[in-house]
């Protein structure tokens, strides 16, 4: 390494927020840290912004939910950020007998819970199903998500972990459509169930791949409960603060700095990067990268180990002059909105969706669910639009691979199939509610795979990073306790690629801190 290079204890590649996670442990440990980001802002896909012109609403642009973000990274961290738990998990309308209905989980009361099943269904089974089910995730979740962030387990370690047999089974060894459809017989029920092993995956119950399990488990354990919770402020809140956090404890931050290579030789490494002023060159005894495991393999000059990764989903970002009356009037617009809503998620429509879209055909009904942020945390929209009963609404479609989207499907086809099956369940047209910006355009933002690769460097738009992995090691775990080690002693990844990755955590963050450290 050339002596007349900058040189860092660690360089981190990418200021997402598992990136600032790690930057702020290794400096608050007493280590030289420059962090390098290629936009001109931190944050990653965890930013709140103003989506639309001349209307002060700061929506969660990209993602929007927490629940695997440990307490214990907010506390060592000295965070000043919190969540709102919803009151309301989801709605999922339906008809019956030519009736329209839907079926209402309330954290908060259980009664009206079992009575909306019961309505639903004609009987108590598929309540006490449900019961016995997510009683199940959540033993698993108390057990596993403590494990998280503690070096990584073996398989063994986990499953004794665990304790369960039955629940191990379920989650770990057999696809998630046999328990599905073991325990549950309505059509519906069985499809809110497995929509949390969908979030931008392509796959399908019977995977014998798996694919649906891990994304199913990252999906239910969040917490050592499985809540889903809006952050107040935005995401960017939160990225907002690690930043803070990175920077007091004495982090460089660069930002508009496009890394565009790395090399190592295991013991020093030295990376380049970009900015309006040109080239330059940095040393480092460590290099942690908060990009996709494809994209550091492009860094170091490699073939990729792995096919390259797809994302699966469309994201939709909506402001409202008012929610939208159902044709269901059984159940208040705020409750349906307020937590998750189900659209076209029945077992039966979510498998003929992924049947159309590996076929190259663009789903129809689309499946997708949608969030109401601004009822939880109203501070989002600003005091005027809150007074005068504006609102958010995210929308997150299912089965939207990008090879759709490379073969031809435009956005605006997209956007379509997914707003048909809202307005079917609408009492009165979506477009009537929609506000408009200053210059008079609904206000509606549509974001596809090949969008997030463009603006956010994910490949494939894959917001995991690349599949997701179950949380525990193959081996002895002797060769990466973390579960953040590549090919390269000295290079760690610190992103949602890591063993333990995927979603807003900072997981992978502090378990490469903590690699580094513990060396």
């Amino acid at each position: 390494m050339p002596a007349e290079l900058p040189h860092y204890d660690a360089v981190i590649v990418g200021g997402g927020h598992n990136g600032l996670v790690a930057a702020a442990y290794l400096a608050g440990a007493g280590r030289n840290v420059l962090l390098l980001e290629r936009l001109a802002h931190t944050g990653g896909a965890a930013v709140s912004s103003q989506a639309f012109a001349g209307l002060p609403a700061r929506l969660s642009r990209y993602s929007y939910l927490v629940s695997l973000l440990p307490r214990k990274i907010v506390d060592e961290l000295g965070l000043r950020f919190a969540v709102r738990r919803r009151r309301i998990s989801s709605y999922t309308p339906a008809v019956r007998e030519g009736q329209a209905t839907g079926l209402l989980v309330d954290h908060a009361d259980q009664a009206r819970t079992a009575a909306s099943f019961h309505e639903l269904t004609g009987s108590e089974r598929e309540f006490k199903a449900w019961q016995e089910f997510y009683g199940m995730t959540g033993q698993v979740a108390e057990r596993v998500f403590p494990s998280l962030t503690e070096p990584l387990p073996t398989r063994a370690e986990l499953r004794r972990r665990v304790g369960d047999e039955a629940a191990w089974t379920t989650l770990f060894e057999r696809p998630l459509g046999e328990s599905v459809e073991r325990h549950f017989a309505d059509d519906l029920v069985r499809g809110v169930v497995l929509t949390d092993a969908l979030i931008g995956t392509q796959t399908w119950a019977h995977d014998p791949s798996l694919r649906q399990n891990r994304c199913f488990l990252y999906h239910v354990i969040g917490g050592g409960t499985g809540d889903w919770a809006v952050p107040v402020g935005g995401m960017g809140a939160l990225t907002d603060a690690l930043a803070d956090a990175a920077r007091a404890a004495g982090a460089e931050l660069r930002t508009g700095c496009e890394v565009t290579a790395v090399a190592a030789d295991g013991a020093a490494a030295e990376v380049t990067y970009r900015d309006e002023a040109g080239d330059h060159r940095v040393g480092a005894r460590w290099v942690l990268c908060n990009a996709a495991p494809h994209t550091l393999a492009r860094l170091l000059g490699e073939p990729p180990a792995e096919p390259a990764p797809e994302g699966a989903q469309l994201k939709v970002n909506m402001l409202l002059r008012r929610l939208p009356r159902l044709r269901d009037r059984s159940v208040d617009p705020r409750d349906a909105f307020a937590g998750t809503l189900h659209l076209a998620e029945s077992y039966r429509e979510l498998a003929a969706a992924h049947r159309q879209a590996e076929a190259g055909q663009l789903p129809s009904p689309a499946p997708s669910e949608l969030y109401c942020h601004s009822l939880t945390d109203p501070s989002i929209l600003g005091p005027e639009l809150a007074a005068q009963g504006y609102q958010t609404l995210t929308l997150f479609g299912l089965h939207q691979p990008a090879r759709l989207f490379t073969a031809g499907t435009t956005a605006q086809a997209a956007l379509r199939a997914v707003l048909a099956p809202l307005d079917a369940v609408l009492d009165e047209p979506l477009a009537d509610c929609l506000a408009l910006d200053e210059h008079g355009r609904p206000c509606l933002e549509v974001k596809t795979p090949l969008d997030l690769e463009r603006e956010l460097g994910l490949p494939g738009g894959n917001i995991f990073h690349r599949d997701l992995a179950f949380p525990y090691s193959d081996g002895d775990g002797a060769a990466d306790r973390w579960g953040v080690a590549t090919a390269h002693p000295n290079v760690l990844l610190c992103g949602a690629g890591a063993v333990r990755g995927g979603g807003v955590s900072g997981i992978p963050g502090h378990n490469a801190a903590m690699a580094v450290l513990e060396r």
